[in-house]
């Protein structure tokens, strides 16, 4: 027994894990205190607090299983790995992709044909019956879903894809829980220390004053940000919907669980945390109630919590926001470094729709190089076009005034229409989500390739608009690939899916019509595909060698910067890699037409060579003008 240390209740720790364990806590003690005392520090019962979560996270990495430990070995030494060019992500519903859980591993093949690294299930913690927001209403965050499987399914494909060398990405939502999740059940019930885990009012004088300077996330079917329970007499924070009750993270209690929920998916086998609704997670009288300090605060001191006891975590923060507002989610000034590891890059994917349809980038190039650095540290953004939400014409008054002859309200309500398919011209087929006509906010639906025109010209039988739009969703996937960061490929996209209106037929989901870009895999197509028939075997081909490219290219990784550069011509965006080796330059022609461009701006960034790594080839070049064919991608170097 010399060998090995008590661990309480949590068993036994050998001597190597127990040093190992207060080394990583000794490194990351500040990281998680600091800002937990700042939040918490004032409670008389914090010192116990801060007792229990150390105790906490011991017991967790004492469980830990020792394959898991190995890669928290392997993370430890490497701790840039996801920002490497070999990080391709794929996105999907378990039940939509594969059935179930064991289903998945019958399409690793397809998957790493794809070049992914990087796996997404979509909500697969057990949900409230009927309408559960998409799975975003979870009432067990210790299950899956029946439907797709078991917890022990869940440790087996994990490791599989694991072995494969294919990292789990799970949802995890922080700001709520269901109205039917254990907590919320007792708190109904009438205990006061689960009813301290919600914000609950006993008037609705307080949540009216709130209600003030809150906006609506749901205004078409979930009006207000409270709900009255008359069996319990007290009105519940329900930001999102009545069913989803949100947590009071004043609570440290709150901190605790979820920190040992968080441990738990870990050594599950999880490998990427999606934290959701994060920008919601802390209220103050008086404000919007997103994006507050003590929500960076909070995140930090999480990342902190895993970094201690299950370091091969990295965490994803889901905050769709504006620009200005996302970048301290990836850390800075006190933060830097120590929060978030991945963000989606909501204003890059609104952008790309913004240029496709005024065919004009000089919007996507100011509002890229002035909101974001050209890298972070520890820390990237994810790429994508689409995904399973709605676009939210996030284009700020701000920016549209550095723009001439734009105007901000204006522009969004274009491109809504554009992409409802109601504008003159449009190529496109969506649909309006959450037409608000108090605020005039009007989101969009609509799968990459409807949106994208393939579902008009099919329909049409045009054969040159299929090839356009085939070229603008490559081109798009090129966008994603080069840019920078994580690239993620949402399910069917490779395949040109469109939109499915079969959500209509199902009562639970008729109401959202995000559920018309969540189309079920066709694997027929994807089998013809395979063979190179049809548009989905065009597009397959196309970000296969896209992918495939992108993880033969060093200057993509994620530790290397993205260098905006303003082009003479207004149809072309471009930016620049510029590596150790070379400067890449990657361009993209958001118009129909062929378009000239000068290089000397991109040779005066660093630019040398002039061969096309996308295309394997030298592209057409005269006297230092680049000619890009409509929708064209290139990276040069």
């Amino acid at each position: 027994m010399a060998d090995f240390i008590d661990g309480s209740d949590a068993g036994a720790l050998s001597r190597f894990d127990q040093n190992l364990f207060d080394l990583r806590l000794g490194r990351s003690r500040a990281d998680l205190f600091e800002p937990l005392s700042r939040i918490y520090g004032h409670l008389g019962s914090y010192d116990a607090f801060a007792n229990r979560l150390t105790d906490l996270l011991r017991r967790r990495f004492a469980e830990r299983p020792e394959a898991l430990k190995l890669r928290d070995l392997e993370r430890d030494l490497n701790p840039d790995w996801f920002l490497s060019q070999e990080m391709i992500g794929y996105v999907f519903y378990i039940d939509l992709f594969a059935g179930t859980l064991k289903g998945v591993l019958d399409h690793v093949d397809y998957l790493k044909s794809l070049g992914v690294t990087y796996v997404h299930f979509m909500p697969c913690l057990k949900p409230r019956p009927g309408d559960s927001d998409g799975g975003y209403s979870v009432m067990d965050y210790r299950e899956i879903n029946p439907a797709l499987g078991t917890m022990a399914d869940f440790a087996e494909v994990t490791a599989a894809l694991r072995a494969e060398g294919m990292s789990v990405c799970v949802d995890l939502v922080l700001n709520h829980t269901a109205k039917e999740h254990d907590w919320a059940k007792k708190a109904r019930a009438g205990d006061p220390h689960y009813q301290a885990y919600h914000r609950m009012f006993d008037s609705d004088l307080v949540p009216l004053e709130y209600e003030e300077t809150l906006l609506e996330i749901f205004p078409a079917h979930a009006p207000g940000n409270f709900t009255f329970y008359p069996g319990m007499g007290k009105w519940v924070w329900t930001t999102f919907n009545e069913h989803q009750w949100d947590l009071n993270w004043e609570n440290p209690e709150v901190f605790l669980e979820i920190v040992d929920i968080m441990l738990h998916l870990a050594n599950q086998g999880a490998e990427v945390l999606r934290l959701d609704a994060v920008a919601f997670m802390w209220k103050q009288m008086g404000t919007d109630c997103q994006n507050l300090g003590e929500v960076h605060d909070l995140l930090q001191a999480l990342r902190a919590a895993t970094r201690i006891a299950a370091p091969a975590i990295i965490h994803k923060e889901e905050a769709i926001v504006a620009p200005e507002k996302l970048v301290p989610y990836l850390g800075v000034g006190r933060h830097r470094g120590k929060e978030g590891n991945l963000a989606y890059h909501n204003s890059l994917m609104v952008q790309f729709w913004s240029s496709l349809a005024a065919g004009d980038t000089l919007l996507m190039s100011h509002t890229l190089a002035k909101h974001f650095p050209e890298r972070f540290r520890n820390a990237s953004l994810a790429t994508y076009i689409r995904c399973h939400d709605d676009i939210g014409w996030a284009i700020t008054d701000e920016d549209a005034a550095a723009v001439p002859n734009i105007d901000a309200f204006n522009h969004r309500r274009f491109l809504a229409n554009f992409y409802a398919g109601t504008f003159p011209g449009s190529f496109a087929r969506g649909a309006l989500f959450q037409d608000n006509p108090e605020t005039g906010d009007r989101r969009s639906s609509g799968s990459f390739a409807s949106l994208a025109g393939l579902e008009t010209a099919l329909e049409a039988g045009d054969e040159k608009a299929v090839d356009l739009a085939v070229a603008r969703i490559l081109m798009g996937f090129a966008l994603i690939a080069g840019f920078g960061g994580v690239p993620l490929l949402y399910m069917g996209d490779e395949l040109g899916l469109l939109n499915d209106e079969a959500y209509l037929k199902d009562p639970a989901k008729a109401h959202d019509n995000r559920w018309m870009h969540r189309p079920k895999m066709d694997w027929s197509l994807a089998a013809r595909a395979e063979k190179g028939e049809g548009v989905a075997g065009r597009l397959l081909a196309g970000v296969r060698r896209i992918m495939a490219q992108r993880r033969a290219t060093r200057e993509l990784a994620a530790t290397v910067p993205t260098h905006i550069v303003q082009l003479g011509n207004r149809a072309v965006f471009a930016f620049t890699r510029p590596g150790d080796e070379r400067t890449l330059a990657c361009l993209f022609n958001f118009t129909a037409n062929i378009q000239p461009v000068d290089l000397g701006p991109l040779f005066e960034a660093g630019l040398y060579g002039t061969y096309d790594f996308l295309g394997d080839r030298v592209p057409d070049l005269r006297s230092g003008i680049l000619y890009l064919a409509p929708y064209e991608a290139v990276w040069l170097g």
